[in-house]
């Protein structure tokens, strides 16, 4: 700093002086000023939140009254009887509806079991698809139905140093190839996600390179029953139950809504491995390489933590789509979780055997009911309408097995029974499931009468002598329950 004459020093010093001096005047000002705001405001000449009145307390006005919601639909009247000779007319008619033939039973009971109409209701006959009623019931009764499929992409580090990614599935055999999807049952779980979070995992251990391996040990190595071959031309109809499966191994390429569909596409007989492979491209879309051309199968270790993984919709919704569509291959998987939560043999007669074991622990007539399989598409099963009857009559009491009746088709709306509304005036009344083979046509299901009460039935007709007229009267049958 350079040095000041005495002259400069004595001005500098006056102007230091004057400016002290307009600070304090100033700040004076302002407090004055603050002052007055702080004045006006509390007595209310200037507005503002300050004030030296007295404040009125605001009163709480009371709560309105809470309306009650309106009913949108009586409860059923449990207890409301079925006109007897009515129901003997409506079996009678079916009896004798062309295309019909001479073997056929039915049978309509009331909510309490009673049978109020009956045709050869003791006699054994072949049920088609009408049996996966039986196998619904049995599960429900005993699988947690809130319980989901997990999918898992698990890290591995092999002896020989190798980093391998491992695809463990516990069943899920509607996963989806894209995103993860929480509006639909079927693709709920999508291997896009799944592809995702495994590669941000593996990001982060600074893996870009893996092998791929997928266990599918879950349901050992006996997937498919004896016979059921002779009623699936093209594998349309059946593909071995697996740990897991993209839209249930059908090949198609897109469909408009994955919950809602008619058509019956070929079956992937290698469902695990198609979805390994997906997953594999889509882990090299984020970058991962994978090693392994073709990846390959291995059982996991125990105790591994799972890098990423993506859950299926609940058992539930599983059964209800299930019974909807009448998919063979998910009512075959329903038999054999069945059979490993109750240690029976991990086998289709496993699943036959613990289906059966659980409808006699739960009451239901099962003297004459020989099971050929879980899904009544392998030739050879028998029950009566008997049995039937009484899978339906326990759906009026709400339990633990409810799924195994909320996946029921509904006519004219939605499933297998969608083209098999006869009235219009029974629309939405009517939950059954159907079935059908070549020489077979059936259905069961319980009825919403539309004066009230309700009803349950079963029908089954082997050898018609004209499979789609006999399918009419079946219709025109249910429809006349439902005006009783």
């Amino acid at each position: 700093m350079e040095q000041l004459t005495d002259d400069e020093r004595r001005q500098w010093k006056r102007a230091r002086a004057r400016r002290a001096l307009t600070v304090a005047l100033a700040a004076l000002v302002s407090l004055a000023l603050a002052a007055g705001a702080v004045a006006g405001d509390l007595t209310d000449v200037i507005p503002g939140p300050l004030t030296l009145r007295e404040v009125a307390q605001s009163e709480v006005r009371a709560s309105a009254t809470v309306l009650e919601g309106g009913t949108i639909t009586p409860a059923a009247d449990l207890t409301r009887t079925v006109d007897a000779k009515r129901a003997a007319a409506l079996v009678d008619a079916l009896r004798r509806a062309p295309g019909v033939g001479k073997d056929i039973s039915a049978a309509v009971i009331d909510p309490n079991g009673t049978v109020v109409a009956a045709h050869g209701e003791s006699t054994p006959r072949e049920p088609a698809s009408t049996l996966k009623t039986l196998t619904a019931l049995a599960a429900a009764s005993v699988l947690d139905m809130g319980a989901t499929f997990t999918t898992q992409a698990l890290f591995v580090q092999q002896a020989n140093g190798a980093d391998t990614v491992i695809l463990k599935g516990d069943g899920d055999m509607l996963l989806g190839a894209g995103e993860s999807d929480p509006h639909h049952v079927n693709g709920r779980a999508g291997l896009a996600t799944l592809a995702n979070e495994t590669a941000r995992a593996l990001e982060q251990r600074g893996i870009s390179s893996i092998t791929l391996a997928y266990d599918d040990t879950l349901f050992g190595t006996d997937r498919t029953p004896p016979d059921i071959a002779q009623n699936n031309p093209g594998n349309l109809y059946y593909t071995p139950v697996s740990s897991m499966a993209i839209d249930g191994g059908r090949l198609r390429a897109t469909t408009v809504d994955p919950d809602r569909f008619a058509d019956y596409p070929e079956l992937s007989q290698t469902t695990a491995q198609d979805v390994a492979a997906c997953f594999a491209a889509l882990l090299a879309e984020h970058g991962i390489i994978v090693t392994n051309t073709t990846p390959k199968a291995m059982q996991a270790p125990a105790d591994r933590t799972a890098l990423a993984a993506v859950h299926s919709a609940p058992l539930s919704a599983v059964m209800g789509f299930m019974l909807q569509h009448s998919d063979n291959t998910l009512a075959e998987e329903f038999g054999r979780l069945l059979a490993l939560r109750t240690h029976a043999q991990n086998s289709p007669q496993g699943a036959v055997d613990a289906v059966s074991a659980e409808l006699r622990e739960l009451g239901v007539p099962t003297e004459d009911l020989h099971m050929a399989d879980c899904s009544g598409l392998s030739p050879g099963s028998r029950v009566t309408v008997t049995t039937l009857v009484d899978v339906q009559q326990r759906d009026f009491t709400a339990g633990g097995a409810v799924a195994a009746a909320e996946g029921l088709s509904v006519p004219g709306l939605v499933g297998t029974a969608v083209g098999r509304l006869a009235n219009d005036d029974a629309a939405g009344l009517m939950r059954v499931k159907t079935g059908s083979l070549g020489e077979v046509t059936s259905m069961a299901g319980n009825i919403s009468r539309i004066d009230g009460g309700a009803l349950a039935f079963a029908v089954i007709v082997n050898n018609p002598t004209d499979i789609g007229k006999a399918r009419e009267a079946i219709d025109t049958f249910i429809a006349g329950l439902a005006a009783l």
